[in-house]
């Protein structure tokens, strides 16, 4: 998910947060607060007061797709950058190792197979699984931070009519229908939580993973554990462990501690439990995760977005682009596609060209 740039305090997009010169973070109660703010970044400069508020009416999908950087992106944007415009995204040939800039491409008309639900249980919580009837592989479509199986109701039925393949989406635990997990978000007990699924519905090989922002990490480690139930993946915008060095981190958490702290003091939602939960061990998880490898003989494909997560923090795009790059560079059956123009929401601005990328991973699996 990306957070949009505002102008006003008051913003375009409802239920969000106004943050740190004006950025978004999430929910919070219709009243309005004044807090100082910034000065993280600033080097405990003082800098203008910001304003939080939320609107009644729908609630914007809140900003951990990234598991927190794109919470931040409007303080690291704001308070801890240049102005300098973000160089543009990296275009080339097709290779395996370099970028394919694409503009996207029309799907076929949807279709008609409904998606049955189906719920599973592991380790004494109830998890949302929708399937969509098929033959193999079978896709399994996976959201970013905050985002349920509906984030993919668009593409599920042009991907089932297209490929013919079982389509799976499903609720990651405190999300959606799924029951939560008290305490701090785990990527293992995801895991844990897809492969569940997975056994329960018999889908236990050729499966392509299609990964989008902090599934990107479920992923890693999941095709790490069981690499023969993996046939190729598509990671779409998602977290790379190159991204998450020590510095990095540092930022992260030097821009988000003092929003999370605001946050805990707001009534207690399932959206903003998740939140915290995602918060709470954010530094060990991706110290941890930034030393993991993904198999380098797994056909997959990388498609960065136009403008990253971080379209109005030149330095962190920077780096985005660079750790996707890097990512792509470490194994031989990797591809690296850019998707112009798109935001990190690219499966929402051009689904045709995720469609398509899935179709090319169908033709190449392993």
């Amino acid at each position: 998910m990306l957070l949009q740039p505002s102008t006003t305090a008051t913003g375009r997009l409802a239920g969000s947060i106004e943050i740190g010169c004006s950025r978004r973070l999430g929910p919070v109660p219709l009243d309005r607060h004044r807090v100082r703010g910034c000065e993280a970044l600033r080097g405990g400069r003082h800098h203008k007061d910001f304003m939080i508020m939320q609107t009644s009416s729908r609630l914007r999908r809140v900003g951990i797709a990234l598991v927190l950087p794109t919470v931040m992106v409007g303080a690291l944007a704001a308070c801890g950058d240049s102005t300098t415009p973000a160089p543009a995204a990296a275009s080339g040939s097709a290779s395996p190792t370099g970028p394919i800039a694409l503009t996207g491409t029309q799907g076929p008309e949807p279709s008609s197979r409904a998606s049955q639900l189906r719920m599973i249980s592991n380790n004494g919580r109830r998890l949302a699984f929708h399937v969509t009837p098929g033959h193999l592989p079978a896709i399994v479509l996976d959201s970013g931070g905050g985002e349920d199986s509906s984030y993919w109701n668009d593409l599920v039925p042009r991907l089932s009519k297209a490929t013919g393949s079982k389509i799976i989406t499903y609720d990651r635990a405190g999300l959606g229908d799924s029951d939560e997990v008290k305490g701090a978000w785990n990527v293992h007990g995801a895991v844990s939580d897809l492969r569940a699924g997975l056994r329960q519905l018999g889908v236990t090989r050729d499966v392509i993973l299609v990964s989008h922002s902090q599934a990107g990490e479920v992923a890693t480690y999941f095709v790490r554990e069981h690499p023969r139930w993996v046939s190729g993946a598509v990671l779409v915008d998602a977290n790379l462990p190159p991204f998450y060095t020590d510095a990095q981190i540092a930022r992260i958490l030097a821009a988000y501690t003092p929003q999370i702290e605001e946050l805990k003091k707001q009534p207690s939602t399932k959206r903003n439990r998740q939140l915290i939960a995602t918060a709470a061990n954010f530094g060990p998880v991706h110290h941890a995760y930034h030393r993991v490898s993904w198999p380098k003989s797994l056909p997959t494909t990388v498609i960065v977005s136009g403008k990253t997560p971080f379209e109005d923090s030149p330095q962190d795009a920077r780096r985005w682009r660079d750790a996707a790059a890097a990512f792509t560079k470490a194994g031989p059956e990797r591809t690296l596609i850019t998707a112009e123009g798109t935001s990190h929401d690219v499966a929402k601005d051009k689904p045709g060209l995720v469609l398509d990328q899935i179709k090319q991973m169908i033709s190449v699996r392993s």
